[in-house]
C-alpha cells in the first residue's frame, strides 16, 4: 500500500525527527511504501533565516536593520552547522516527496498520490501552536473517499480552548480512524462527542531497540556522565546534575544551547549524537518528552522534571501508562531524595509491551480497511 504521512517536518527537533523517522520505519517494515509529505507552512519555515529581523523595532528603519543582522550573524552562523547535521539526518533517514507544499490549499490543488493518509505523530494537534489550527494536520486536503487515519496525534494539552473545539470536532470527523498518544487526548475528543478514538504509543515505540543502532554517530564519551535535555534552563535540573557530579565524578553533556554549566554542550550535532548520547549516559535528566521515551527504550536510569508551561501531560500520561510515575520530579525535596539505579524496568517493559501490540494492532488494522 502506498502511504502518505503528513508531521512537524524538519523542524529542527531531535523527537521530532526521530519520531517521524520510526513511523516510516515501521511502515515500511510492514511491507508497505511510504513517504512523508514535505510540509513547510509558514510557521514551520522561519528556522535559521541569516537575513531576518524579527523585533519590529528594527525593521523600519535601514540602519537599525543592518546593525540588528550584523549582532545576529555570527550566532546565526554557527547554527546553520546544526541545521546541517539535521537536514544530513532527513536526507539519509526520513523519505520524502520531492514537491515542497507550503499551505492545505497547495495539498488540495496537487494531491500527493496514496492509497491513505496518516496524520501524527508529535504535537500536530496542539492548539497552543500554529499546528494545532492548520486544517492540514487534520488530512483536511484528503478527498472523502480517500482512507484517512491520525496515528499518536498528540494534543499535548488537558483542554481545549472554547474556540478551538468546532474546527477540531469537524476536521477530526472526517478521518476514518482516530488515535491520539496521551489518555488527556482522548478525553478531549470524548468531550467532542468522539467515542471511537484509541490512544497509541509515539511512534518511536513501534521499533525494536535495536533498530536504533544504525542511527547511532558511534561517539564514546572518555568519562561516565549524567546527559541533560532541558528546554526551560530549569535551576532545578541543573541542581540535580550538579549534585550527581558531586556524588559520583560524572561530567554534565548537554544538546541544548543555552545551558552553561555542562562539561560538553553538543548543540549543533544531530539526532544521531542525541540518540547515542542518551544510550551510553549514567543518568538522564530532561522535561522533553522524546528523552524520556528513549530513555524508557533504552532502559537508561532518569527523571523527568516539570516542564514551564502546559505541555507535560504528555510526560505524565506516558510515566503513569508503565508505572513510572515517581519518576516525575515536582520539587527540590523530590531532587534531594531520589535514588538512583531504582528502576524496575522488567514490570514497566511487560506493561509496556501491551501497550506497544495494542498500538501495531490499532495501525495494522486500520490500514487493513
Amino acid at each position: 500500500m502506498k502511504i502518505k504521512t503528513i508531521t512537524c517536518h524538519e523542524v529542527y527537533n531531535h523527537g521530532a525527527s526521530l519520531q517521524e523517522y520510526a513511523l516510516l520505519t515501521y511502515l515500511e517494515k510492514q511491507g508497505h511504501n511510504a513517504e512523508t509529505i514535505h510540509y513547510k507552512p509558514y510557521f514551520l519555515s522561519n528556522h535559521f533565516k541569516l537575513w531576518g529581523v524579527s523585533n519590529p523595532r528594527f525593521s523600519k528603519n535601514f540602519l537599525l536593520r543592518l546593525i540588528y543582522i550584523a549582532l545576529k550573524l555570527p550566532r546565526r552562523l554557527g547554527n546553520l552547522r546544526r541545521k546541517k547535521q539535521f537536514d544530513l539526518f532527513s536526507q539519509r533517514h526520513i523519505k520524502a516527496t520531492t514537491k515542497l507544499y507550503k499551505t492545505n490549499e497547495d495539498l488540495k490543488k496537487d494531491l500527493p498520490e496514496a492509497d491513505a493518509y496518516i496524520c501524527g505523530s508529535d504535537q500536530i494537534w496542539n492548539s497552543f501552536f500554529e499546528n494545532g489550527k492548520d486544517p492540514a494536520f487534520y488530512l483536511d486536503f484528503v478527498p472523502d473517499h480517500k482512507l484517512k487515519l491520525s496515528y499518536a496525534a498528540s494534543f499535548a494539552i488537558d483542554e481545549l480552548e472554547e474556540d478551538i473545539k468546532p474546527f477540531v470536532k469537524q476536521k477530526v470527523g472526517r478521518l476514518n480512524h482516530i488515535s491520539v498518544r496521551e489518555s488527556s487526548g482522548k478525553k478531549i475528543l470524548e468531550n467532542l462527542g468522539f467515542t471511537n478514538a484509541h490512544q497509541v504509543l509515539d511512534p518511536v515505540f513501534l521499533l525494536e531497540p535495536s533498530s536504533y543502532a544504525k542511527l547511532e554517530d558511534n561517539s564514546v564519551e572518555k568519562n561516565n556522565y549524567v546527559f541533560v535535555y532541558d528546554f526551560d534552563s530549569n535551576p532545578l535540573i541543573q541542581q540535580m546534575a550538579e549534585q550527581l557530579k558531586k556524588e559520583h565524578g560524572w561530567d554534565i553533556i548537554t544538546v541544548n544551547e543555552l545551558i552553561n554549566y555542562a562539561d560538553k554542550n553538543y548543540f549543533l550535532k544531530g539526532p544521531d549524537k542525541f540518540l547515542t548520547l542518551i544510550k551510553n549516559a549514567s543518568f538522564v535528566i530532561s522535561n522533553s518528552f522524546h528523552a524520556v521515551a528513549f530513555s524508557i527504550i533504552l532502559q537508561k536510569d532518569f527523571v523527568v522534571f516539570n516542564r514551564s508551561y502546559k505541555i507535560n501531560t504528555r510526560m505524565r500520561d506516558m510515566l503513569g501508562s508503565i508505572g513510572l510515575e515517581q519518576l516525575l520530579i515536582l520539587n527540590e525535596d523530590m531532587v534531594q531524595n531520589h535514588q538512583i539505579n531504582a528502576i524496575n524496568f522488567s514490570k514497566a517493559q511487560e506493561k509496556l509491551d501491551v501497550l506497544i501490540h495494542a498500538s501495531k494492532t490499532y495501525l495494522n488494522n486500520a490500514l487493513k480497511q
